[in-house]
């Protein structure tokens, strides 16, 4: 989908919306239609038998969007009344009759500020955003397929089917929302989702240790909650969204969680436009790391070296030996080591006083003692305020996960040594595996700041990878149809 603004865009959005849909469907057929500022997109879920009996089980709000995809529905469609709710049903469920649907379907509509709604498609399936449905009717649509496909009825006609509560669907996609939402790649190595109970659902075909691949839709799971009316329901997602954890894989969470926080979204005054308007809000600038979650990324690296000495005294002949000591023993001197960290690109030192029942940490904000044990979780004392946490480790970097909210850590090795002497300035990188769809520029080429070089698809998206300045490229490495990997350099770049 282009939103084509001006008419000197238009040649071109036609062009990148034909490649991007022949890659993914096999037909470069596009249609054209008037764009409606600050809409919402409302659907109803239609079902309809063989005998050529159906109903509609009301509809779905699913406004919340980013790319154009949806990341956020809910059902019952806030601010709505009956008179309207009615229509849309009605409506839905005459387009279903007029071609003799059979099966679970979706209308889609675009609805202005006015109220006014607009046939926008039909999507002959069931959704996946199906669930919300689920939970307001209280009826399994999967079964009601089975059935159908049987040649049973529907099991339910109209006057039987009524609103219950509110229903909120979060999808969590393996995705930067601070890089424009471009996918992310890798293997999870850490995943846990919030218990399933009566009001919390989670629907999803990724486990921990599984790998995200370029090649699919980075979908990892729904999140799905049901409560009494839509207050409690936000408040239920809140919540929820906050028990997830996911490491290995940059995910929005975060932002999903920024998203049901927002005031907007919790009055119901949302559109499609909800997540541009919002976007410094949604997407604040990174703070610096706390002295809490560093003092409790401290305390795990300390305890599990503690663990790890202890399992390997245990497994020698000689467990008391000093040398399996991990409490920073000096002669003639005080028990204090250092440990490095990278939060971002800034560097920060914390020092760590060994004092027998704990530590004493030196952090930016000052000293503080800490003592804790590990199991499940962290569980710490941080100047007598007990905290559990969950630290993740995965290669040279650890996540804490606390209150809700992770934060990523770089633990740096200063015996290590790296070779900084290759700098990236001027070589533009693939920001994920993909595939050069198309070369705009030759060698030698001189561009304006903003001028498309080359494109990249991946997880059925196009990326443009634009000139960063005014310059010249020095050298293109990839052509048309060329498969590439996250980091590769695309283009060799010269600023003016």
């Amino acid at each position: 989908m282009r939103i084509v603004r001006r008419e000197l865009d238009l040649a071109d959005m036609i062009k990148a919306a034909r490649r991007e849909a022949a890659s993914a469907f096999g037909d470069d057929r596009i249609i054209m239609e008037k764009y409606l500022r600050q809409p919402r997109h409302i659907e109803v879920q239609v079902f309809l038998d063989n005998a050529g009996e159906g109903v509609y089980l009301f509809e779905r709000d699913c406004s919340i969007q980013r790319r154009h995809q949806k990341i956020v529905e809910e059902a019952p469609a806030p601010r709505l009344d009956d008179e309207k709710r009615a229509a849309f049903g009605d409506t839905a469920l005459q387009a279903a009759k007029a071609i003799g649907y059979v099966g679970a379907g979706t209308v889609e509509f675009i609805v202005d500020a006015a109220g006014n709604f607009y046939f926008m498609e039909m999507n002959t399936r069931l959704q996946v955003e199906h669930p919300v449905t689920e939970f307001i009717t209280g009826h399994d649509l999967v079964e009601w397929q089975i059935r159908v496909a049987a040649g049973e009825p529907l099991p339910a006609r109209q006057d039987d089917l009524s609103i219950n509560g509110h229903a909120i669907e979060a999808r969590i996609y393996a995705e930067d929302p601070d890089r424009q939402f471009t996918p992310s790649v890798g293997r999870i190595v850490h995943m846990r989702m919030p218990a399933e109970t009566d009001g919390v659902r989670v629907d999803t075909g990724v486990r921990e240790g599984d790998a995200v691949s370029p090649y699919y839709d980075p979908m990892i799971a729904k999140l799905v909650v049901w409560d009494v009316d839509r207050a409690a329901a936000v408040r239920r997602m809140r919540s929820a969204l906050d028990e997830c954890q996911i490491v290995g894989v940059r995910t929005n969470i975060a932002f999903l969680s920024a998203v049901v926080r927002h005031g907007n979204f919790a009055s119901g005054e949302i559109d499609t436009g909800f997540v541009d308007r919002f976007r410094e809000e949604l997407l604040p600038e990174p703070t610096p790391v706390s002295d809490r979650v560093l003092a409790l990324a401290g305390l795990d690296i300390l305890l599990r070296r503690e663990d790890a000495r202890r399992r390997t005294a245990e497994a020698t002949g000689d467990p008391y030996s000093p040398w399996h000591a991990a409490n920073a023993w000096r002669l003639n001197g005080a028990a204090i080591e250092t440990l490095h960290f990278l939060d971002g690109e800034t560097a920060i030192a914390v020092s760590v006083r060994h004092t027998g029942s704990g530590y004493e940490f030196g952090l930016p904000g000052g000293a503080m003692t800490v003592s804790g044990r590990r199991g499940d979780d962290l569980v710490a004392d941080l100047d007598g305020v007990k905290l559990g946490a969950n630290v993740v480790p995965h290669g040279d970097a650890l996540t804490v996960h606390l209150q809700g909210v992770a934060r990523r850590l770089t633990v740096v090795d200063p015996l290590a040594v790296e070779d900084l002497a290759e700098s990236a300035d001027g070589r533009m990188t693939a920001p994920m595996p993909g595939k050069v769809t198309q070369v705009s520029v030759e060698d030698g080429a001189v561009v304006k700041r903003g001028a498309p070089l080359l494109v990249l698809e991946a997880m059925k998206m196009e990326h443009t990878i634009a000139a960063p300045a005014d310059g010249k490229v020095e050298k293109v490495n990839f052509g048309v149809g060329d498969w590439v990997e996250e980091g590769s350099v695309l283009v060799a770049f010269a600023a003016d």
